[in-house]
Order: C-alpha cells, then structure tokens, then sequence
C-alpha cells in the first residue's frame, strides 16, 4: 500500500503545481516579462551576439554592472578542524589547525610522530 499511498501523494502535488503555474501564466507582469525575453533573444538572435556579448556591451554602457573581484570568492577552503593533543606525560594541552604547532613538532621529536598522533582528542 506504500506506492498507492506515495502516487496519491504525488498526483495531489502535480494537481496543486499545475493550478499554480495556471495561475502565473494569467499574470499580466509575468507575460510582460516573457515578451521581454522573446524581444531580446530575437535581437540577440538577429544581430548573432550570444548573452554573454551583449552583457559585455552592457558593462561598457554601466560600468556599475561590472562585479569587483575582491569581493567574490570564486573558490571556498574550509577552515581545518581544530584538533586537541593532550600530552600524558606532562598533562599539557595544545589546540591547533595544523601540524605545524611549535609545541606539537617538539613533541613529535622528543616522544615520535605516531606516538604524538595516538594523544589527539
């Protein structure tokens, strides 16, 4: 009965979106808009310029268009997680980033790299 029940589901929802989309394409600002858009993709088509072209066209015409570099990140790093050793020896705490902490390298020489690796948190 779980498919029954799930195509039931589903034929309401498609129900409910085909009323809304009915809905939106009476609208007047939306057929405006749509006219727009068949306007400029004719011109664009006429004058055999791709979007990308008339953007650059338009930039030139409103530089305020143009978007500074600076202020987008083309590419995200996440911040690394913080790690927490505790030394058993000396009951020393040392949160960090990365394995080049001060403390932690002189660890790794005094007790041994995997020695030091078992003592993270």
């Amino acid at each position: 009965m779980g498919k029954l029940t799930d195509y039931y589901k589903k034929k309401q929802l498609m129900q409910q979106l085909s009323e809304e989309l009915e809905k939106l394409e009476e609208d007047e600002s939306l057929k405006k808009e749509m006219k727009f858009e068949k306007s400029v993709k004719n011109l664009l088509e006429a004058h055999n310029k791709s979007a990308k072209e008339a953007l650059d066209i338009l930039r030139a015409i409103d530089p305020s268009l143009i978007r500074d570099s600076a202020t987008i990140s083309t590419t995200y790093t996440p911040k690394r997680a913080m790690k927490t050793y505790t030394n058993p020896h000396t009951g020393e705490v040392v949160n960090t980033r990365g394995g080049n902490h001060k403390v932690l390298r002189a660890w790794r020489d005094q007790y041994g790299a995997e020695l030091v690796q078992s003592w993270a948190e």
